[in-house]
């Protein structure tokens, strides 16, 4: 009993920590897309891709199985790296369950903000063009593709949120919705630098710590 207050408390600290923190990287990562609107050859694909998921989403059936499965690879994927066995792997429309001989919060949380299939859309490309050379058609194809990728992952996982998630319960709901934002602010302070080169990820990285110094400063004016 004593040890589960105490647990719970540990994660209400991070999670209050965690505050500045992701209101700073946002703040950063607005300040990235505010200084790359002139990359069109990057936001004019990635915009066509948005499009063109939101509607096949407003108009098709929504590919829950599909979801679901990268949801649970996902889970699966990081579980390995962590090193945990997989002792059982079930997908279905209705859901899914991955069972491992051992979890942890990285592991449960992982799928709602690591965009598996942007991911490995973007592998594939490399992949290809590694193989067959520079082509005019790799960058636009490339973001084009993210932006069905990530607006997938984006909207399913907004949907899939809605529905009590044992994920969510399991590690609690405020510590869980400060990690998931944090690492939804992290993959795109990362990602924007190296696709639209509007910037360096370690000036990225500096600029989000300044902003994380520029909200404490505010909250301590704000309170005196």
């Amino acid at each position: 009993m004593r040890r589960g207050i105490i647990k719970c408390l540990i994660r209400w600290g991070i999670a209050l920590a965690l505050l500045p923190l992701n209101l700073g990287l946002t703040w950063a990562v607005s300040e990235l897309i505010r200084d790359s609107v002139g990359a069109a050859r990057f936001w004019v694909p990635l915009s066509i891709g948005v499009a063109v998921w939101f509607f096949l989403y407003n108009t098709c059936p929504r590919p829950m199985w599909l979801y679901v499965f990268g949801h649970e690879l996902t889970h699966t994927l990081c579980a390995l790296c962590c090193g945990a066995k997989i002792q059982s792997f079930k997908v279905g429309r209705g859901g899914g369950e991955v069972r491992l001989s051992k979890s942890n919060t990285f592991i449960a949380l992982a799928p709602y903000f690591l965009p598996l299939y942007a991911l490995l859309w973007s592998f594939f490309l490399i992949l290809i063009r590694w193989w067959f050379g520079a082509s005019d058609w790799f960058g636009p194809l490339l973001y084009a593709g993210l932006g069905v990728a990530y607006s997938f992952h984006v909207t399913l996982t907004v949907v899939i949120l809605r529905i009590r998630q044992p994920d969510l319960v399991g590690e609690g709901f405020f510590f869980s919705g400060t990690l998931i934002w944090f690492g939804n602010a992290i993959v795109l302070l990362v990602a924007l630098p190296l696709l639209t080169g509007s910037s360096g990820v370690a000036e990225a990285i500096r600029l989000a710590a300044w902003r994380s110094l520029d909200v404490v400063r505010l909250f301590c004016r704000w309170i005196q």
